[in-house]
């Protein structure tokens, strides 16, 4: 490795919640010696990006934190993202992290030099470290469509994670290109301030009542009382919510969920027959994420919303043209698209291993416990492959990870290797199981398609099972899945 740029022990990339996480973990084990590297000047992952109307998270506050630092402040069952951000801003200052983030450090390679990692940042500085926890998260790279005449448009045109705050939607006609989870809840909140609004339907979500509600005052206090309240209340949700696991991977169990929904949706529009027919998803429910939301449906019906259905085929300078031929003329396009999940760590900023192999040119990522990737030594990368959820919390399975990444670290030092491997037999092992796992859920029964999904159909983002079991599984290092490297 060369000499020149800041060496530490640790390398986090990203400062969300697994990059913070990571760091608190680190500092708690005794770990002093790490960086965190942030590409924007402040901290915050997706939290911090996010800022469009209504933005908020769907699932409860109480599981939607890390267990090592209960925030008994939360004012809503399911917190807004202004919450979310002053919680994560809370974690860095509880922790005294701000002097090991070093912000405006965009990482652009990253090179495995044959007994440490080599980063390459976008000033030109260089960061050597032994081992590299990977936290930028999957949710962070806008997708937008490939629209023939998007250049020409002359209005405005922004993706819900870049909203531009700076252009006023009142009495505008605006376009929404996307029924994500996103725009279920922007388009509610720009509604009533815009002259008019177009949202180009795809596909229709399933969408179920969001059992969203403020925290009494009373209630809070009683958490800072007395802390193991709020923690009998998270361990309740985290059950309830696992129970839903089965349905998942047995599509005739959803059959509940799905009449509740259906119920939903025609009480709703019970008045507009027309329009229940054009949002009634076509999917067993759970195929795609499922959305929760009060106000999205009832601002379908307002008379200044028209759901277009018809594929779009091309941007004008001052419309949308569907597949019909009708011009909808609009003066802002906003984007509720999603994010580019599929490309994966690697894709975005190279990443190269063991003998000059970049991860990007390997196609399909797999890893191992969706945290190590076969060939790429001492790389820990947080949300990996196969991590994903469509029920629960995010943060667990980050804290699950952060045990495994932990225990490698110990593994290292107690053998006096230079670096930890993942044996590609064990990875491949692992993989193969996990997709029988998946063969039969309802990601992947009946022709399931969804941003879920590769393009070979492979399953590729979720985790095919019950957390407490990932928990299990990322507890301990087995030295056997690995080989360690003097």
């Amino acid at each position: 490795m060369h000499e020149t740029g800041t060496h530490v022990d640790v390398a986090i990339v990203g400062s969300g919640f697994a990059g913070l996480g990571a760091a608190v973990r680190l500092r708690g084990a005794g770990r002093e010696d790490f960086l965190v590297l942030e590409k924007g000047d402040t901290l915050g992952g997706t939290w911090r990006d996010n800022t469009y109307p209504g933005c908020a998270c769907d699932v409860q506050s109480h599981l939607y934190s890390f267990s090592f630092a209960p925030n008994p402040e939360w004012t809503r069952t399911f917190a807004r993202q202004p919450e979310i951000r002053a919680y994560l801003e809370r974690v860095a200052d509880r922790y005294g992290l701000r002097d090991r983030i070093r912000f405006g450090a965009e990482v652009t390679a990253a090179r495995w030099a044959g007994k440490g990692w080599e980063l390459e940042l976008a000033d030109g500085s260089r960061v050597h470290a032994r081992a590299l926890v990977w936290g930028t998260g999957a949710l962070h790279e806008p997708s937008v469509p490939d629209i023939p005449g998007l250049d020409e448009f002359t209005g405005a045109v922004f993706h819900s994670a870049q909203w531009r705050h700076d252009h006023d939607l009142t009495g505008r006609r605006v376009a929404v290109i996307g029924t994500g989870a996103s725009a279920i809840q922007f388009v509610p909140t720009i509604q009533p301030k815009v002259a008019s609004l177009a949202l180009f339907q795809r596909t229709a979500p399933w969408v179920l009542p969001k059992p969203d509600r403020p925290v009494p005052a009373a209630l809070r206090r009683l958490y800072r009382a007395v802390p193991g309240v709020q923690k009998l209340q998270r361990a309740l949700i985290y059950a309830r919510n696992e129970a839903l696991v089965s349905g998942f991977l047995k599509p005739r169990r959803m059959a509940v969920v799905e009449r509740f929904a259906r119920a939903y949706l025609h009480r709703v529009f019970a008045d507009r027959p027309d329009l229940e027919a054009e949002v009634t998803p076509d999917f067993t429910i759970g195929c795609k994420r499922i959305l929760m939301s009060n106000d999205y449906y009832p601002a379908l019906k307002r008379p200044n919303v028209d759901v277009v259905t018809e594929k779009i085929v091309r941007i004008t300078p001052n419309a949308v043209m569907t597949a019909d031929g009708v011009e909808h003329e609009v003066d802002t396009i906003i984007f509720g698209t999603g994010f580019a999940v599929a490309a994966g760590v690697g894709h975005s900023v190279p990443i190269t291993g063991r003998d000059g192999v970049r991860l990007a040119d390997k196609g399909v990522v797999e890893g191992f416990l969706g945290t190590t990737i076969a060939g790429f030594p001492n790389l820990f990368v947080l949300t990996g492959p196969n991590t994903g959820l469509g029920h629960s919390s995010m943060v667990f399975m980050i804290e699950s990870q952060l045990n495994y990444v932990l225990d490698a670290l110990r593994v290292l030092d107690e053998h006096g290797a230079v670096a930890l491997d993942t044996r590609r037999d064990r990875q491949d092992a692992y993989n193969a199981a996990l997709q029988r796992r998946l063969d039969g859920s309802v990601w992947t029964a009946g022709g399931c398609a969804s941003w879920y999904l590769d393009d070979d159909g492979r399953n590729r983002t979720l985790w095919p099972g019950y957390t407490f079991d990932f928990r299990r599984r990322t507890r301990k290092v087995r030295p056997s899945d690995h080989e360690l490297l003097a």
